[in-house]
This record gives structure tokens, C-alpha cells and sequence, in this order.
């Protein structure tokens, strides 16, 4: 009788389920602030513990191997290296100098939580990801790591826990910043309010998105054979390695597709790589055990609030000794820490008009980095402690 649902039909008809739930609840509030991405690993850690899926099935291991690695190089596809290059120095620094203190700091603790954690130098590379370019880059890495679907979730759990408290106070930090006189003294780098207005020809952030069938199919066309060219040249790797170096080449690979002009003006890759990683996270949850999750998961979100408040303090003491304007500073945290639209809400927030599209620009180095730098620091931690 139990688990309810058995079959391979019955079991991704749950996921499409699951996924489309947690896109549609994205309608309130709280769901918003929680994200679909959390919602789907919750759900599916109740249903596969509550027995009504199964805790294996065939799948799952058939989504586990294609779903990341496609939605990954979907996400790049939406990399624009020519308007990075345009951007002004000083965003740039603060971006950078972001991806630098989390890198850094997520090392030092690495280092010392690697022993006490299951995984814990896969851990460390997967918060430096999601540190340096959102939870997309958290979930490849752990792909490419090949880190357990307990760790992936007590990962993302964590994320959440230390995760959304930040951002919230993110949101909060230009109306505290530009009405404290204390801080004002302290920062006095800033825009005036006619240079944060701009010239009113900005873009409208989050407006509808249309796109084609044609559009899918070309996108879903090339995104596969990134991932066979890049899964056929890492069998070329030592074993040990070959996990990762095939995330790094699927992330070149697109990176480098994306500069076509044609791929360039095709439609809808950021939707259609957020479909199939939601799919991947739904099945991390079905292969959770709750008991084990639960244990894991605080000392986790103890690494978690060191490396997000060391990388804070780090970045704002670093970006401060370079006298970077506190709009790009602030902007550069959020795209490190979220996303580039998650950076740009904050600007659009803040009326910070002229710089929407500077913090989506800053949200995109973040993710093309973070796959690179968190394999990096993982491998360094793995090396220097044993783990």
C-alpha cells in the first residue's frame, strides 16, 4: 500500500506537480520570500518520509544526471560578456572584491568545519557558489562534487535559515543608509539623487516575457549538446576530478556559445533553466531521511552564518578602503549573495533607477564565477585538510 505513489508515471507526475505548486504560490508573500526552490525540497522531504513517494525510483536517477547540467547551461546563456566589459570600474571592484571575501572566508572556515561536517569540503565550495552567484551555482557545484541529496538539502536549509535574514536587511539598508548621518560621515562615497534617477529611459524590471516554441526547442537543442561535448572531453580527466572539470567545461562552453549573436537573441533560457533545476531540487528532497537531515543540518547553518557574516565584514572593510560608492557596494553583496534580479529589485526598491541594469550586470559575474571559485576553494580545502 505504501509508498502511494509507485510507478515512473505516478512518481513524475508528483514532481511536474510540486514544481508547478511552487511556482504558482510564488503569488504570496510569504512563499515569495521563501522561494520555489525551498518549497519543492520541504515538500518533497514530507512526501518521500510521510511514504507517499518512494525513497528510489528509476526517475530519479535519470533526472539527477541530465536535469543540473542543462539548467546550468541555460542560465549561462544568458551571459553578455560585451556589456560586462562596458561596465564602469568601480561596480566591478565591488563585485569582485564580493566573490573575493566569500571565497576567502568560506576557505578559512572550510578549513576548520571540514572534519565536523559530512562533506564538509563539499559544503564549503557549495556556499562559496551560492555566495558568489545564488543557489543555481550551490546545486551544480554539489553536482559536480558530487555531494549526498542530505547534504544538498541541509545545505540549501541552511542557505534559507541565514540566507533570507540577510537579504531582508538588504532590502531595509538604502532607506537606513541614506537616512543615518552617522553613516553618511562614515561613507561619504555616494550618487547624488539626479545621477541614482537617471535619464528615464531604463528598462522596466520584471515585465513580461514572451517566447516561442521555436525558441525552446533551439535552446534545449544546444543546451544538450553542450553537455555531451562537455560530459565526452571530461572522460579525458583523472576520475577523481572528472565530476567537476565536466560542471567547469559545460560552464566555458555556454559562457562561450552565449557571445553568438543568434544564441543571443533566443528568448526564455533563465525560465527554462530554473523548470529543470526546480525538477533536480524535488528529487533532493525525495531522497532525504529526516531524522539524519535534521542532524546535519545545525551545524551546517553554523558554517553558513560564519562564512555570510566573515564575508560581510570583509567585503564592506575591503570596498570602504577603496572608497567604493555604497550603492555598488550594497548591490554587489546582493548579486553575490542571490542573484543579479534579486540585486536589481533591490536598486528598483530604492529608486535607484539608473542602476537596475548595473545590478543584474553584477548578479551575472557573480554566477559566472561562482562555479570556478567554489570547485577551486573546495579541491584546496579538501587538499590541505585530508577530508
Amino acid at each position: 500500500m505504501f509508498p502511494i505513489f509507485q510507478s515512473t508515471d505516478a512518481v513524475l507526475a508528483v514532481i511536474l506537480c510540486l514544481v508547478a505548486f511552487a511556482f504558482w504560490v510564488q503569488r504570496f508573500k510569504v512563499c515569495k520570500m521563501i522561494g520555489p526552490a525551498l518549497i519543492v525540497i520541504i515538500l518533497g522531504i514530507l512526501l518521500v518520509n510521510l511514504k507517499i513517494v518512494p525513497e528510489s525510483s528509476e526517475v530519479y536517477g535519470t533526472l539527477s544526471t541530465y536535469c543540473i547540467p542543462i539548467s546550468m547551461s541555460l542560465y549561462l546563456m544568458d551571459v553578455d560578456i560585451k556589456s560586462i566589459i562596458k561596465m564602469s570600474k568601480q561596480p566591478l571592484i565591488a563585485i569582485f572584491c564580493a566573490i573575493f571575501s566569500v571565497s576567502l572566508v568560506a576557505f578559512i572556515f572550510g578549513c576548520l568545519f571540514a572534519n565536523s561536517i559530512d562533506e564538509g569540503w563539499k559544503v564549503a565550495g557549495m556556499f562559496v557558489g551560492t555566495y558568489t552567484g545564488g543557489s543555481s551555482n550551490l546545486t551544480a557545484i554539489a553536482t559536480g562534487l558530487n555531494a549526498s541529496a542530505s547534504t544538498i538539502a541541509a545545505a540549501n536549509a541552511a542557505d534559507y535559515v541565514v540566507g533570507m535574514p540577510t537579504l531582508v536587511l538588504m532590502f531595509l539598508a538604502p532607506t537606513l543608509m541614506k537616512n543615518s548621518k552617522k553613516f553618511q560621515k562614515f561613507w561619504p562615497y555616494s550618487f547624488t539623487d539626479e545621477e541614482l534617477e537617471g535619464d528615464g529611459n531604463q528598462k522596466e524590471l520584471m515585465a513580461s516575457e514572451e517566447w516561442s516554441i521555436k525558441e525552446i526547442a533551439i535552446l534545449l537543442a544546444i543546451s544538450v549538446t553542450v553537455v555531451a561535448v562537455a560530459t565526452k572531453l571530461s572522460g579525458f580527466m583523472s576520475a577523481d576530478f572528472a565530476s567537476a572539470g565536466r560542471i567547469l567545461l559545460i560552464s566555458t562552453i555556454s559562457i562561450i556559445v552565449a557571445q553568438i549573436p543568434a544564441v543571443r537573441q533566443l528568448r526564455g533560457a533563465m525560465n527554462l533553466g530554473l523548470f529543470f533545476g526546480m525538477m533536480y531540487l524535488t528529487i533532493v528532497g525525495f531522497s532525504v531521511n529526516i531524522k539524519g537531515f535534521l542532524t546535519s543540518a545545525a551545524t551546517i547553518t553554523l558554517f553558513c552564518l560564519c562564512v555570510i557574516a566573515g564575508s560581510l565584514i570583509l567585503h564592506v572593510v575591503i570596498t570602504r578602503l577603496l572608497k567604493i560608492k555604497y550603492e555598488y557596494v550594497l548591490l554587489g553583496i546582493v548579486g553575490a549573495i542571490a542573484d543579479g534580479t534579486t540585486s536589481s529589485l533591490v536598486a528598483s526598491g530604492a529608486r535607484w533607477k539608473s542602476l537596475v541594469s548595473v545590478g543584474m550586470l553584477m548578479g551575472v559575474i557573480g554566477g559566472v564565477c561562482g562555479n570556478y571559485v567554489g570547485i577551486t576553494v573546495a579541491y584546496l580545502i579538501r587538499m590541505i585538510t585530508g577530508a
